[in-house]
């Protein structure tokens, strides 16, 4: 078993922090060239991806100290893709080598993951790990910080078992733990269902982030199924509230809930607002609109960046969720998964949004 060379220059203010931890599966996204950028040779494009990676990326941008694990088969392509990594400040001494395969998806340009999109991650490196082959002493030394998603669990029961045992050994070292609430229909084809595997991943959170829906099919948590019929924001973040609330007391570790809410309606206008709970308080953000939208892959993963740079900077959860957002909603003009938007930025984007 052989772990990534870990080359990452160490920029001078991440030396004494502590590192974020990205845990899950990268992902190499094929989708067709644009019109503008179709060659005879180059009809299809790729990307590097996958949610976990998405986070780190970001993260790393915005100068925050980010560990990134995952399982890549040993050969040239892993190499490059921990180069590109490395590149972008992220540091990879933790990735292991093992299994045969990166995991592919395919997906429509600009299209929602929960389009026109197909995964070929059968028998890939990460979906063939198991529990009692990560050292997570080593993965998580140095680290204050464990971030992973429900894709992972959803993948297989061995891969939900490794969360499992990784979220149990953070919990013991006292390290933080994130989960972002993806729900992806397409997995979750192993015989569990999604609210047994995920309540025993829940309860050690301490921050969760989704919305309405992916709580309910995650969770269990109650949802009003007729609160399309009502036609009202005010409806929307008064169910974030709610559905805060009941994670929190279904999960009391958990102290922190994020809901998002992104509205695409006929003529491509798009409209993007969220809310934050914590403290027995709800927060919510700028709403943003737009014409069209470039490419809506990573959108999330950046607003959970976002979540984890204020909470990491010990921001004012105002700030925190007004960050994430602008992040998240300027995600949406950019091509493929991981955000290239530095600090600056994100912080343009959200004067203008306000």
């Amino acid at each position: 078993m052989r772990y990534g060379t870990g080359k990452t220059i160490n920029h001078p203010a991440r030396m004494h922090k502590k590192k974020v931890l990205c845990f899950g599966e990268l992902l190499l996204r094929i989708s067709p060239a644009s019109t503008e950028e179709m060659t005879e040779k180059n009809p299809m494009l790729l990307y590097v991806g996958g949610a976990e990676a998405n986070v780190a990326t970001a993260l790393a941008g915005w100068n925050i100290p980010v560990k990134y694990f995952t399982a890549l088969p040993d050969n040239f392509m892993s190499r490059h893709v921990i180069d590109y990594l490395e590149y972008k400040g992220i540091y990879t001494s933790s990735i292991q080598f093992s299994g045969d395969r990166i995991g592919v998806y395919y997906l429509e340009r600009g299209a929602d993951l929960k389009g026109s999109m197909v995964y070929d991650r059968d028998h890939s490196s990460f979906s063939r790990l198991m529990r009692g082959v990560v050292d997570w002493d080593k993965v998580l030394h140095d680290v204050e910080w464990l971030h992973f998603t429900a894709i992972s669990p959803a993948l297989n029961e061995e891969v939900a078992e490794v969360c499992l045992e990784g979220i149990e050994a953070a919990s013991r070292k006292g390290i933080l733990i994130s989960m972002d609430l993806n729900y992806r229909s397409r997995l979750w084809k192993y015989g569990k269902q999604p609210i047994e595997v995920m309540s025993r991943l829940a309860a050690q959170c301490d921050v969760l982030m989704g919305n309405i829906w992916s709580a309910n099919s995650l969770l269990g948590i109650p949802l009003d199924t007729h609160i399309h019929d009502k036609e009202s924001k005010q409806a929307y973040l008064e169910h974030a509230r709610t559905t805060s609330i009941e994670i929190i007391r279904k999960f009391p570790k958990c102290k922190t809930v994020a809901n998002t809410f992104r509205f695409d309606s006929a003529g491509n206008h798009v409209r993007y607002y969220t809310a934050l709970f914590t403290d027995d308080s709800l927060y919510v953000s700028p709403e943003f609109s737009c014409e069209g939208v470039m490419d809506r892959s990573g959108s999330g993963d950046c607003f959970m960046a976002g979540l984890i740079y204020g909470l990491y900077n010990q921001h004012a959860p105002q700030e925190i969720l007004d960050y994430a957002t602008a992040a998240a909603f300027g995600k949406l003009q950019e091509k493929g998964d991981a955000t290239g938007q530095d600090v600056l930025t994100v912080k343009q984007i959200r004067r203008e949004g306000t």
